[in-house]
């Protein structure tokens, strides 16, 4: 693919701001002759090397310079990584956002919590229909997926017509949302298709997904025989799950008791759009805990081992109204996501630890992907029969891996594309125009800053490290007249702790009370020396480099203060 340098993005270019080179965080940008139009904008979730961070977002600086050439938004579903950048980043695009009745609904309670509600001009598109955005023909095919109304987009220009996949599979009875358009998708790559820019997420699964009907006769096979108490957590997104847990529950004699605000507030976003009407009655997980332990089935939010969702709650014994007890059973009716696997590994654990069993996908049929496996992806391919292939929605293997593949059916050309890769697909395209500036941000506090924000990074210290501080008491020679008081957090626990403080106390004061009379009437230079000590001392101890602070205190000779701590 040849590659080149220009300032200026004419002909029909493809640039991803997130979500190509990683799972999560999707954010595509589509650009005819400087003309843009952004497709989902997406969260991550940070993992424990982000303290005091839940979510990140992707850096949008370089679209935001070129707010003026943004014509909208257009979001294909409603998941976290595709939809749930909005509220905190469109402040900064002011643009018109465009989502299906469903997407629209969950959006508008993000955007009241976000006090945006008022401000965000959302379009519902309803049907297939086209509809025109500056230079941009779009058309919204319905595909399956973990939730309803997931769409592909078709996206027609004077330079060619795109398919864009977003996330789909195909499953001949998904019980709630949408079946693939497969005579649509079929139409489309009769009439030529460049490029397909397609969804990589399961591409080293041989196979097919699996149907969301038969996971709902699996979860009945493993709950129907159990006398105790049976809890069940998936992600809150997925209604078709929602309704197989309340069906099996109903056929086995048990009440449904509900437990976590995002399953609630999916159950009622469904309601209000028409997709839980079939839904019987749920319990409050209050109400549910005066029934016998077979009579009622607990749906859970936390199947990622988030700490504050139920299942780690209730796992840990900190729930307030839902307790399990040796012979109850929890399903885990979910994947892991990458990156999930330790705080998933921990919930498993402290369950099995308090004898309650534990089933996963692993062991029996309870869980299908939302994703295609590679015979779904071979089958949409000879559908769309695209010149070009675009893999996103995958890390740097899943992006290599689709690509080959794409190019052992029959693709001509696979553009292999990372997060900044600015790619022309026409004229004379894929060509690789350069890269252009790309970052995550962190949601703090409801402020977004740069993930290598000083602040992040001394969280970061404090969390791997500890901290360390250090007051010292001098006279106005720099001469100690009180033992140095020293405080470890975080670093050293027990006896260890207080006999590492005693012995850097003394080391401390024999330091200061030898250094030179112009070092010692230096604040910088006794705080300098003192750090070090501390470093270096707790460093050959535990193998820690605490953050450190050091407090200098001059007394006069009357015992007046002369400076304020710095």
């Amino acid at each position: 693919m040849a590659e080149q340098t220009t300032d200026h993005a004419q002909g029909l270019v493809y640039l991803a701001l997130g979500g190509a080179g990683e799972i999560g965080m999707n954010l595509s940008l589509y650009g005819v002759d400087d003309e843009w139009l952004m497709v989902d904008l997406g969260i991550a979730f940070a993992d424990e090397s982000q303290p005091g961070i839940d979510v990140l977002v992707p850096d949008t600086a370089w679209i935001e310079a070129r707010r003026d050439k943004l014509l909208a938004l257009v979001l294909t579903h409603c998941h976290e990584d595709h939809l749930g950048a909005v509220a905190h980043v469109w402040p900064r695009l002011r643009c018109p956002v465009y989502a299906s009745p469903y997407a629209a609904a969950l959006l508008r309670r993000k955007l009241i919590e976000a006090n945006l509600e008022d401000q965000i001009p959302v379009t519902i598109i309803g049907d297939s229909a086209p509809f025109d955005i500056g230079p941009f023909q779009l058309s919204m095919l319905g595909v399956t997926h973990s939730t309803m109304e997931s769409k592909s987009l078709t996206i027609d220009t004077d330079y060619g017509r795109v398919v864009h996949s977003g996330d789909w599979k195909l499953d001949p009875s998904p019980l709630v949302g949408d079946v693939t358009d497969e005579a649509g998708l079929r139409a489309f790559g009769d009439r030529d298709v460049l490029a397909f820019v397609c969804d990589s997420t399961n591409v080293f699964s041989a196979g097919r997904s699996g149907s969301e009907a038969d996971v709902r006769a699996g979860l009945e096979a493993v709950i129907k025989d159990r006398k105790g108490r049976v809890a069940v957590t998936t992600f809150a997104s997925n209604v078709a799950r929602i309704e197989s847990v309340a069906v099996v529950a109903e056929r086995l004699g048990r009440h449904l008791a509900v437990v976590g605000r995002s399953l609630w507030r999916t159950i009622e976003i469904a309601r209000e759009t028409g997709y839980a009407d079939n839904l019987p009655a749920i319990l409050e997980a209050d109400d549910a805990s005066f029934l016998p332990p077979d009579k009622v089935l607990y749906l859970c939010t936390g199947c990622q081992g988030e700490p504050r969702g139920a299942m780690a709650r209730i796992a840990f014994g900190n729930h307030p109204h839902v307790v399990l007890e040796p012979g109850d059973l929890t399903v885990f009716s979910s994947k892991i996501i990458p990156g999930n696997e330790r705080a998933i590994g921990r919930l498993h654990n402290a369950l099995v630890d308090n004898g309650i069993e534990v089933i996963t996908e692993k062991d029996a049929l309870v869980h299908v992907s939302g994703h295609p496996c590679v015979d779904e992806m071979a089958e949409m391919y000879r559908w769309i029969r695209p010149r070009i292939s675009v893999p996103v929605h995958g890390e740097a293997r899943h992006l290599s891996r689709h690509a080959e593949l794409a190019r052992g059916w029959g693709v001509p050309q696979a553009a292999g594309i990372r997060n900044g890769d600015l790619l022309r697909l026409a004229p004379d395209g894929p060509a690789r125009l350069g890269r252009v500036p790309v970052g995550r941000l962190a949601v703090d506090g409801g402020v977004l800053v740069p993930t290598a924000e000083p602040s992040l990074q001394v969280r970061r210290k404090l969390m791997y490290n500890g901290a360390a501080h250090v007051t010292l008491v001098l006279d106005a020679n720099g001469r100690p007249v009180a033992r140095p008081d020293v405080r470890l957090i975080g670093v050293i626990e027990g006896d260890r702790a207080g006999g590492l403080q005693s012995q850097l106390a003394d080391e401390l004061q024999r330091a200061i009370g030898a250094l030179r009379r112009k070092a010692a009437r230096s604040d910088e230079a006794v705080r300098e020396t003192a750090a070090q000590l501390v470093r270096r001392q707790v460093r050959q101890v535990c193998g820690r480099r605490p953050l450190t602070e050091v407090a200098v205190v001059r007394l006069g000779s009357s015992g007046e203060m002369l400076e304020q701590p710095a």
